[in-house]
């Protein structure tokens, strides 16, 4: 997609916007998270979603005293870990004579979801003949070590306050004295958003016997001029002359208000091959000058050669702050797991080393369970518990028929086990207990998961919930699955799907609206937003850029904020510990 211009922008109507209802869907409408577009982008280009910045700061508490004549003089040392490597990302300043230290310095980092995200923290006590030595410049092997402390960035985010205390250890994972405690902010910045209502006049015709269905797109151009998609309006059929609803724009999308745009005007085609009607460069600062004069601005041809006569116009223009993913989270709110296994015998005899159910003897694991420890290990931190509904389908029970749903556990009345762990160790047990069988049916898992979302939101709404499926193949009940993917569309649920061997997917696709129309439902409704995420192991393992986790998850943050701003339902307010005044009250008056 080099240069600035694309014609890359495939997706049926509903995929950018067409049939949504009420408060637009929230990827096609950039509400914040990542959106079908910016998805279909990075995945082909091996680019990475939009992160979070969060600024880290840090204090300790009751350190180790190493020096005779004074007390230590604490630096810390901020480490991410990736691929079993210490990066370091961060230095505070060295605070002297001090067992209590409060740091000043800040480290910054980019919160994503996606990821697991380790973090290393060490602190030193700076030797006296170095306290005129940068801080960066330190050797720290000169100095003496005072203990360090481990934690992933999604177990500090998790937290009311965003602050974690940790207690210190040595280099060998034993206890030293000393706790530290690091606290986690979200800049301003990633809250503010732009919200626009655009219209079009005199736009080119490109339909022969009829008028243009015009949609527009907008991009951030990099700094190499690679145009990378953050939003895009609904479809408007059969007019030259369109208004469409409002958009936002995230500042994490845009970047800054100087920061070059992209919009694009396209006019939809079924078959994913719309045609340009034209194109131009504008900023966010630009765009609210166009507004204030009520001036339209001039469309140009793909290569920005000729003017069009096509003008694009902006009808409101409001900066506003909204809540973030992590204004949830940290207010309480929860993603609660659930996983469903294909236990049908296209996946093979387990026994054999060919079966994708085959638990090799060395440790390796399958592909099932590559799935189950990848998202799980990310989702875990988000769910208080961690108590996991876990099913399998498609098995005959020993003695008894073949299941389409059942507990992984065994247990009769609980389908819950405790931790990724309970989910792996349920589902090694569960292979050599059933009998492989048939066919692939999709739609009880999925009534069975909205079902509990149901119930739950009936009595708060402070719970999402996440379904895992991961299959072999194609299923035999795909209008019924339908059915239940559409009535679950209205409940706090997405699904995940994770196609492993090598059948052919394509019903999958259809389940996931990014890649054509939203469903409808035997009965003609339409899903009310896109719930479902599908991710064929094979290509993403091929290309190598991203992990099947990462493309799983993606989209989930901006399914979960979808769900909550067109309801209304806002994040917790902060909940504040009740402090002792800073200074004694005054005397009483007599």
């Amino acid at each position: 997609m080099g240069g600035c211009f694309s014609g890359d922008v495939r997706g049926g109507t509903e995929a950018v916007g067409g049939g949504a209802t009420g408060a637009a869907a929230g990827q096609g409408q950039g509400q914040g998270g990542p959106n079908e577009a910016l998805d279909h982008f990075l995945q082909g280009h091996g680019l990475r979603g939009l992160y979070t910045p969060l600024e880290l700061s840090f204090s300790a508490s009751k350190l180790r005293d190493m020096d005779a004549l004074s007390k230590s003089d604490p630096m810390l040392v901020v480490y991410t870990k990736m691929d079993g490597r210490l990066e370091e990302i961060g230095r505070t300043e060295v605070i002297l004579n001090s067992l209590e230290p409060l740091w000043i310095t800040k480290t910054m980092i980019n919160y994503q979801f996606e990821i697991v995200q380790p973090l290393v923290f060490r602190i030193y006590d700076i030797d006296t003949k170095y306290h005129n030595t940068p801080v960066k410049m330190l050797n720290l092997a000169q100095q003496d070590f005072l203990g360090e402390a481990f934690c992933n960035l999604s177990e500090i985010v998790t937290k009311f306050n965003h602050s974690l205390s940790l207690n210190l250890r040595n280099g060998s994972g034993h206890a030293l004295q000393g706790t530290m405690t690091v606290h986690a902010e979200e800049t301003a910045s990633s809250r503010m958003a732009v919200e626009m209502t655009f219209h079009c006049l005199n736009l080119d015709n490109k339909d022969t016997f009829s008028k243009s269905d015009p949609f527009l797109r907008v991009s951030r151009l990099s700094e190499s001029a690679v145009a990378i998609p953050i939003c895009r309006t609904e479809v408007i059929n059969n007019n030259l002359n369109p208004v469409w609803r409002p958009i936002t724009l995230t500042s994490q999308q845009y970047s800054s208000r100087d920061d070059p745009l992209l919009v694009e005007c396209f006019d939809f085609d079924a078959s994913g091959n719309h045609e340009l009607m034209g194109a131009l460069q504008t900023t966010i600062a630009q765009l609210e000058n166009l507004y204030k004069s009520k001036a339209g601005a001039n469309f140009y041809s793909k290569k920005g050669q000729k003017k069009l006569k096509g003008q694009l116009f902006l009808d409101t223009f409001q900066e506003k702050v909204q809540h973030t993913f992590l204004d949830y989270i940290s207010s309480g709110f929860e993603l609660n797991f659930m996983v469903a296994v294909d236990f049908t015998a296209s996946n093979g005899d387990p026994r054999t080393p060919q079966s994708l159910h085959y638990i090799d003897p060395s440790g390796r694991l399958n592909s099932y369970q590559q799935a189950i420890l990848g998202v799980s290990e990310v989702l875990q931190f988000y769910d208080k518990d961690r108590r996991f509904p876990a099913w399998g389908f498609g098995a005959k029970m020993p003695q008894g028929p073949v299941s389409h749903c059942f507990n992984l556990n065994a247990i009769t009345n609980d389908c819950e086990v405790v931790g990724f762990e309970g989910i792996m160790s349920a589902y090694s047990s569960t292979l050599y207990s059933v009998s492989l069988s048939g066919p692939t049916l999709f739609g009880p898992v999925i009534n069975k998961a909205a079902e509990i979302a149901s119930h739950s939101a009936q009595y708060g709404n402070n719970r999402y919930f996440v379904l895992l499926i991961i299959t072999d193949g194609v299923i035999t009940d795909e209008q019924e699955t339908k059915d239940s993917i559409v009535r679950a569309s209205d409940l706090p649920l997405s699904i995940l799907i994770v196609g492993v061997g090598n059948a052919d997917f394509t019903q999958m696709r259809t389940l996931d609206a990014d890649l054509g129309k939203r469903l409808q439902s035997s009965t003609g409704r339409v899903a009310t937003r896109d719930i479902v995420q599908f991710v064929p192991m094979r290509e993403v393992q091929a290309g190598g850029q991203v992990t099947v986790v990462q493309s799983l998850l993606e989209e989930l943050p901006g399914q979960f904020l979808e769900y909550m701003r067109t309801r209304g339902i806002k994040p917790q307010p902060p909940q504040h510990a009740s402090a002792p005044p800073a200074y004694p009250p005054p005397p009483p008056q007599l």
